[in-house]
């Protein structure tokens, strides 16, 4: 039966979540930055789901884009000038993996410089907007915590402890921080005074690299070398975390594989494939999906490839006419992603998929966790979404929209739902709810579980453990 309400650009908006979820305590009156603005704000806690349903605002889209096709393609022909403007000063990290040494870096939020200043916007070569850290500034930024408490130690020792929220963000495949969706999510968390910075993937935001690997949607290495560094850096920050796509399979893999240890007080996943084989199943299943999608997207990792080809080909693995013949997404995750198995060590590229794919990874997550997908998304398809590990995880709820496309959601006058709804639930989160409670209620609660006994299912391994007789 026909729908008018997409005339005026109404999309329905349906939660998944636990029977019980979690229930979030509240912060105590005289630490609330905002009074209560709900019957259930006044209590002590509210549950997980009723946050977030009340906290989202309804999902409002502009009717001429009216499929998830059109909300696509528009977000990806927009011009690199579209959004916000958002200036960054770039970090240059050394990887302490053992497995995976290399080089990344991280781009963090600065206030936008004089107009009249001399001094350049940007570095030729980095994005619009983003310059280096000099070693003074950056000297300044990793030591004025340790310096105003070392200069204070008396009581009030404390209101020098910087406790602005930070968000952690991690891009999509081949972006960057400075891609417009990511910027669109930024623009109004930063004007209420939220820090943010963003892993850029290695290789990805006209950054180098010095071993002849780029990243995969497992690499959650760096983030967790990123965080450690945030952690130490800004010790009474809370940290935030979200991932766009390819980042938010990222994000997900790792937080759940933080578990109860995880350092953010909540993290959001913005049109997460989930399930990888799915969703290049159905990228390649119509013409459509295969000739559009997938090419672009294989274009583009092809681009990211050759842009670096000079230390990549240092694997003797890959075969360079090959590689150069790729056109689709699938055929570089095989002949690149795969064939680097002395550093991967993926035999195929349904392997790769499998390994790194979040589905599983998301009944580990054990921080407030809220996930965003358009069932109309042609890139992380509706088939892919873990429906059933939401509804086993109390500290995790999907919010789904029948319309919206891959990172789209564009609303009449260009602004994009999704950026206003993460801005209401992440500000909401640090207002209203008290962070350490939660912190220490998960610990507790890990550590009063009874020893598991065989069969144990562990998510990040996706496997079930048995004993071996």
């Amino acid at each position: 039966m026909f729908d008018p309400s997409f005339l005026l650009g109404h999309a329905k908006t349906s939660y998944t979540h636990h029977p019980s979820p979690i229930s979030l305590p509240l912060k105590p009156p005289s630490s609330a930055t905002s009074p209560p603005t709900t019957p259930q704000d006044a209590t002590k806690s509210t549950p997980l789901s009723s946050f977030t349903s009340t906290t989202l605002p309804a999902c409002r889209l502009n009717p001429l884009l009216f499929n998830g096709h059109l909300q696509t393609i528009h977000s990806a022909l927009l011009p690199a000038t579209a959004g916000p403007a958002i200036h960054y000063k770039r970090r240059l990290f050394t990887s302490t993996h053992s497995v995976y040494p290399g080089i990344f870096t991280a781009d963090f939020v600065i206030p936008a410089p004089p107009t009249d200043d001399s001094t350049p916007k940007h570095d030729a070569e980095l994005p619009e907007r983003t310059t280096w850290f000099t070693a003074a500034e950056l000297h300044d930024m990793e030591n004025a915590n340790a310096n105003a408490q070392l200069d204070d130690d008396d009581d009030d020792a404390e209101k020098h402890t910087d406790t602005t929220p930070m968000l952690v963000c991690l891009h999509g495949l081949t972006g960057g921080s400075h891609e417009t969706y990511l910027r669109c999510a930024l623009a109004p968390l930063l004007s209420t005074g939220w820090s943010a910075c963003v892993l850029n993937a290695r290789g990805c935001a006209r950054s180098l690299i010095t071993t002849p690997y780029l990243f995969n949607a497992r690499s959650t290495y760096d983030l967790h070398q990123l965080v450690l560094y945030l952690r130490a850096t800004f010790p009474s920050r809370p940290l935030f975390g979200i991932g766009f796509s390819l980042g938010a399979n990222i994000l997900t893999n790792y937080v759940g594989e933080q578990g109860a240890a995880c350092m953010l007080k909540a993290a959001v996943a913005v049109s997460n494939p989930w399930n990888l084989e799915v969703c290049n199943a159905m990228l390649c299943r119509t013409v459509f999906g295969r000739e559009v999608y997938s090419r672009a997207l294989g274009r583009n990792t092809l681009a990211l490839y050759e842009r670096h080809k000079e230390v990549m080909v240092r694997n003797e693995r890959i075969d360079v006419e090959r590689v150069g013949r790729c056109r689709y997404l699938y055929e570089f995750d095989r002949y690149v992603e795969v064939i680097q198995a002395p550093t991967w060590g993926y035999p195929t590229e349904g392997a790769y998929y499998r390994d790194s794919q979040s589905c599983d990874a998301l009944l580990s997550v054990r921080i407030p966790f809220l996930a965003i997908n358009a069932e109309d998304d042609p890139i992380s398809a509706v088939q892919a979404i873990p429906y059933e590990e939401f509804k086993a995880n109390p500290y995790t709820i999907l919010c789904t929209t029948n319309w919206g496309g891959h990172l789209g959601w564009f609303q009449v006058g260009g602004t994009r739902w999704f950026a206003t709804a993460v801005a209401a639930f992440l500000t909401r989160f640090h207002e209203e709810m008290d962070g350490s409670a939660i912190a220490a209620a998960r610990t507790g609660a890990e550590a009063e579980e009874p020893d598991k006994k065989y069969p144990i299912y562990d998510p990040n391994h996706r496997r079930l453990i048995l004993p071996a007789a």
